[in-house]
């Protein structure tokens, strides 16, 4: 097998798990301060998805410059969720909010089907099938540019956390719930705030993943799936984990689908994280408890 294809596979690989890696930001953020799995993560980004699909189709707008309000969106859904459903759930048994979060998740698969049918939908931007030229590389453009998006979103959300006054309230919540309360921190409202920015990068990986796949109204559970998976792998709550997870998920599901076939991706994928939990139960970047 030439070297340059496996190349070049491996960098298209890289790229998309970028955004995986933002998708799972999401889910990484909400556990690690709220202390509860969004099993409805990907039906979230699935609305992106179809937000974005919908502004292309009718104003003729790009996915990348309806990012910013999309996220926006999803984070006032998100907050809202959050402060209106999730949060008297904070103290009950885990299959309660399971429960609780599953249900969501299926009221948000139907209401799409409903609204948009089962027909898959595409966005087709001008530069989809360009390609910059490294040598004997051909970088897909789509694909760079949602990957240094992703990265850019990613490093923003990190520089929130360590220098934002709201950013170290909020990971003060996460440490040590009792402390935060007897300093008078509003912790529900940081945990609405936590959830609703899961919720924004999700949103904004749902635009990005709008150019790359085409979008059904139940690709959801798929995603929701995918990004438990690479949280996994990364360590449940660790934001770097996520990212790196989501490199090596793309990558994986990228050079199997070259040597094996492509409905092998899934195969290796959950090969990687059998092998993880079993060589480093807690997750690359993940702290045992």
């Amino acid at each position: 097998m030439p070297l340059d294809l496996v190349l070049n596979v491996a960098i298209g690989g890289v790229l998309t798990g970028l955004v995986y890696g933002l998708m799972a930001l999401g889910l990484s953020v909400i556990f690690g301060v709220v202390r509860i799995v969004n099993f409805a993560h990907g039906e979230m980004m699935t609305v992106a998805m179809y937000a974005a699909v919908m502004a292309f189709a009718h104003w003729q707008l790009d996915p990348f410059a309806v990012l910013l309000p999309v996220a926006a969106g999803l984070f006032l859904f998100g907050y809202g969720l959050q402060t209106s459903l999730i949060n008297p759930f904070i103290t009950r048994p885990e299959h309660s909010q399971f429960m609780l979060l599953v249900a969501i998740a299926i009221v948000t698969v139907n209401g799409l089907l409903m609204a948009f049918g089962p027909n898959a939908r595409t966005v087709l931007v001008p530069y989809a099938l360009d390609s910059i030229e490294l040598g004997p590389l051909l970088v897909d453009k789509v694909r760079l540019y949602a990957a240094g998006t992703a990265l850019a979103i990613a490093a923003g959300l990190f520089a929130f956390f360590r220098y934002a006054r709201l950013g170290a309230a909020i990971r003060a919540a996460a440490d040590n719930h009792t402390g935060a309360l007897v300093v008078g921190l509003n912790v529900k409202r940081l945990y609405a705030a936590t959830f609703g920015l899961g919720s924004a990068c999700v949103g904004a990986a749902g635009c990005l993943m709008a150019v790359l796949i085409d979008v059904t109204p139940t690709l959801g559970p798929v995603y929701t799936l995918l990004a438990f998976v690479i949280v996994i792998v990364g360590g449940l709550g660790s934001m770097m984990g996520a990212l790196v997870g989501g490199v090596l998920i793309g990558l994986s599901e990228a050079l199997a689908g070259l040597v094996l076939v492509p409905s092998a991706k899934s195969m290796v994928t959950f090969a990687l994280l059998i092998l993880v939990l079993l060589l480093r139960p807690q997750g690359l970047f993940g702290r045992r408890a």
